[in-house]
């Protein structure tokens, strides 16, 4: 019965006509109320009547003025904050003023006007009562009939400047957050012991978790400006490991008129927490390599690829053409672009980069000017025991796009390798690196040939925060699922950078590139993992998650490498992009050995196409894999040359 009782209530809404009208009753009531008071019944002649009933015209008129200019009436009264009683407040005043100040133009002229100033007064303040009062009482009733009326969290908000000002007054002045600001956190000296909204401002010392735990805050609202100075820091990790909770805010400029709304206020996301600079682009350049230009992009549905297409987006491309493989993703990219750029022009081509006869196709009709590949499959213990795919699509594909993309006098071609080719472990970091040695060699020989139309660039970063196959997500649903979160190994490290950001160094390196270049990306300080998920289920505030250790799956290094030993590297105008000075390979020998490998890999014989691999990037060792046996095969025939040789 409780219920039906609050959907009804939930369900009705008084008119604004309805609340404009009982404020204006309320007006009414309030004069006849005072004059009753002032002259009692036997006071109330006619001469006065008639006063009463032009003072009550005189604020029903100048009243109406700043109610409709304030709208006052345009709320649900069972939800009024803060902000609407003030809004009631400023238009009774500027009303009340005008109309104070028709009497005094009237008493010039009538001295014996019945409305004096204490009953003016009188009348001003039971107003503003009623109508402030009557909205407390509806909604105070309403969270007593609904039971919404919650014990409010208690927070600090870390931040005493406009920003943090601005978070702690929507705080106070909204009823849709149920927080209560108990104090400021302040690096500033001389504003530690201050007041500041009738609060306490509080030193970030080592005193601070002792006042926290004495004023109940397990909650910090960090202001968005302080969340780019402190996010580099050891501060925020310092809360976490207290079991603090942090939220954070979009910047003021992003909120909903000049008040933040419930979904502007957000948790402090693991990504927050990294040990990362902010990364910078010189996006004028970028916008002068893409605006009206051709562009593709393979790999158009991952995580890598989508970011590029949305990236490139914004530069105002002639065209963009989507190449993937995965239809349903692909499909939502298409809705993405749709509703979001609507007049750009887009082809979405469902096709496998390794089908050399539909990728000329589509070359021959769309003409790319700029390619950016970022097709492949990465996900590392897949590729081990699926050797042949990894060679067919990493490597063939980036051999068939790479070829058209000189036959059909693209401008450049940008791919996206990954740290794992570096000193690879694994199938598929051998791969992308055998993709670096072809892209490399080719433009190489183009150079020596004269026949230089297409310039090939090559970007190598590592992890990358919330893509597919990314750990961050996978800890997520974990925590979700209330554990246990899996771990491979105590000891793994990785670096890690947000989707956006190494699209953009993607996109300025591609503009920067020359030809033949590997660039690499400053990944910031690598992180552990196991610390990544244990802030991570701090974060979540999900008690009791376990941590279980799995052990490394197969081609799995403890920290992954953006260099080769005996690779160096020279710096750009970036200093987060920097390019590796590497071997040369002879063009036309790679292309064999290529040509050779994927030839192998039809065969669908692991063994054998793994020690082509490893003969073509001596470096590759297999680490906790059944491939560990081809090192050893490889390393006895090489001792038994040796040993050959000297005798």
């Amino acid at each position: 019965m409780s219920k039906i009782f609050e959907n009804f209530l939930s369900n009705r809404v008084l008119s604004r006509f309805s609340i404009f009208l009982i404020d204006h009753l309320m007006i009414i009531f309030s004069c006849i109320s005072i004059y009753l008071i002032r002259y009692g019944f036997s006071g109330l002649t006619p001469e006065v009547r008639a006063d009463g009933i032009t003072l009550t015209l005189l604020l029903i008129l100048f009243n109406t003025i700043f109610f409709v200019s304030f709208r006052t009436f345009s709320g649900i009264l069972r939800f009024s904050s803060f902000t609407d009683l003030m809004r009631i407040f400023y238009a009774l005043v500027m009303g009340y003023m005008l109309a104070f100040i028709a009497v005094l133009v009237i008493k010039r002229f009538d001295s014996e006007f019945a409305a004096s100033n204490v009953t003016f007064i009188a009348i001003f303040f039971l107003n503003m009562f009623l109508m402030i009062f009557s909205r407390i009482l509806v909604k105070e009733t309403y969270e007593s009939i609904t039971g919404r009326s919650v014990k409010p969290v208690n927070v600090f908000i870390y931040g005493t400047k406009q920003a943090g000002i601005s978070v702690a007054k929507a705080l106070k002045g909204n009823s849709e957050f149920n927080y209560r600001v108990m104090g400021f956190i302040s690096d500033e000296h001389h504003m530690i012991g201050k007041q500041l909204m009738g609060v306490t401002i509080h030193a970030n010392d080592e005193n601070l978790f002792r006042t926290l735990e004495t004023k109940d805050v397990k909650t910090i609202i960090v202001s968005p400006q302080k969340m780019e100075e402190i996010k580099n820091s050891n501060l925020l990790v310092n809360f976490v490991d207290h079991n603090i909770s942090l939220l954070t805010t979009v910047p003021v400029n992003e909120w909903s008129g000049t008040m933040m709304s419930k979904a502007q206020i957000k948790d402090v996301q693991i990504e927050d927490l990294l040990p990362r600079d902010p990364i910078q682009v010189n996006m004028l350049q970028i916008a002068e390599n893409l605006e009206g230009k051709r562009v593709m992009v393979t790999g158009a549905a991952g995580s890598i690829g989508s970011e590029i297409v949305r990236q490139v987006a914004t530069f105002n491309p002639y065209s963009i053409i989507l190449i993937d493989q995965a239809e349903t993703p692909l499909h939502n990219m298409r809705l993405e672009l749709q509703e979001r750029w609507r007049d750009l022009r887009t082809e979405i081509i469902v096709a496998d980069i390794s089908n050399a006869p539909r990728m000329e196709k589509v070359f021959a009709r769309t003409r790319p000017q700029y390619i950016f590949h970022a097709a492949a499959y990465k996900h590392v213990p897949m590729m081990e025991d699926n050797v042949s795919e990894s060679v067919q699509t990493n490597i063939l594909g980036a051999k068939i796009v790479a070829d058209l993309a000189v036959k059909y006098n693209a401008r450049k071609f940008v791919m996206v390798s990954t740290d794992k080719a570096v000193n690879p472990s694994n199938v598929m970091g051998c791969s992308k690196r055998i993709c670096e040695i072809y892209v490399q060699s080719l433009a190489k020989h183009l150079e020596k040939t004269g026949l230089h139309t297409t310039q090939f660039i090559t970007t190598r970063f590592g992890n990358v925060l919330g893509s597919n196959g990314s750990v961050i997500p996978l800890f997520r649903d974990q925590i979700r699922n209330g554990g246990p979160v899996t771990v491979t190994h105590p000891e793994i490290i990785r670096y890690f950078m947000t989707i956006p950001e190494a699209c953009q160094l993607v996109l300025e390196a591609g503009a920067m590139g020359h030809n033949g270049e590997i660039y690499i990306f400053d990944m910031g300080k690598p992180v552990k993992i196991l610390d990544l998920a244990k802030r991570m289920i701090r974060l979540s505030g999900t008690p009791n998650v376990k941590i279980e250790f799995t052990g490394l799956r197969h081609g799995e290094k403890l920290y992954e490498e953006l260099l080769n030993l005996k690779e160096l590297t020279k710096p750009t105008h970036h200093e987060k992009i920097m390019i590796a000075e590497v071997r040369e390979y002879e063009y036309a020998e790679v292309s064999r050995q290529i040509d050779n490998l994927i030839k192998v890999s039809y065969d669908y014989d692991d063994m054998h196409t793994v020690k082509k691999m490893k003969e073509m990037v001596p470096e590759f060792q297999s680490i906790n894999s059944p491939f560990e046996a081809v090192d050893r095969l490889l390393e006895k025939i090489t001792n038994g040359a040796e040993i050959a040789r000297k005798s």
